[in-house]
């Protein structure tokens, strides 16, 4: 059973040894930023979401743990104000490579919503890169709809 467990001080620091070049990599793939400065604005946008690392007012750091009580991910969200509502919103959802399609994400998702309505939350919202089918299509299944479209097109 995949269950959510707060982070520790050790999860964080691995979680941001990964997240941080991952998100630099998929700004790059989305055409977004360079590769030369896309790991540094990626270590920048990490500071700003979480000045106070663990500590931050309204975020939720998460290990995604599965059956065998083993680190399988990690999940984020900050409760935020959307259209006068409070919602979560997913920053990260990361499975690691070699514990996917095992339905953990969906798992971590539908742990993640538990979690919201504990907190009086209204709603869960994400981005998701467009590249990401995978994502896109697990996030539809949960019930998720596109609120905004970005097309690009290169010339």
């Amino acid at each position: 059973m995949t269950k959510l467990v707060p982070m520790a001080a050790a999860d964080y620091a691995r979680f941001c040894a990964t997240a941080i070049p991952g998100f630099a990599a998929d700004k790059v793939a989305a055409g977004q930023w360079q590769a030369e400065e896309s790991l540094e604005l990626a270590r920048k946008a990490y500071e700003h979401l979480l000045p106070d690392g663990l500590a931050t007012a309204n975020h939720y750091l998460y290990c995604v743990v599965g059956d065998h009580d083993e680190v399988v991910g990690m999940l984020w969200f900050a409760a935020k104000e959307q259209a006068g509502r409070r919602i979560a919103y997913i920053n990260e959802i990361e499975i690691q490579p070699e514990h996917r399609r095992r339905g953990h994400a969906r798992r971590a998702l539908e742990a993640a919503e538990a979690e919201a309505r504990k907190l009086g939350l209204e709603g869960i919202g994400l981005h998701v890169f467009g590249h990401n089918a995978g994502a896109r299509a697990l996030y539809e299944s949960l019930g998720y709809q596109p609120t905004n479209i970005n097309m690009f097109k290169p010339l």
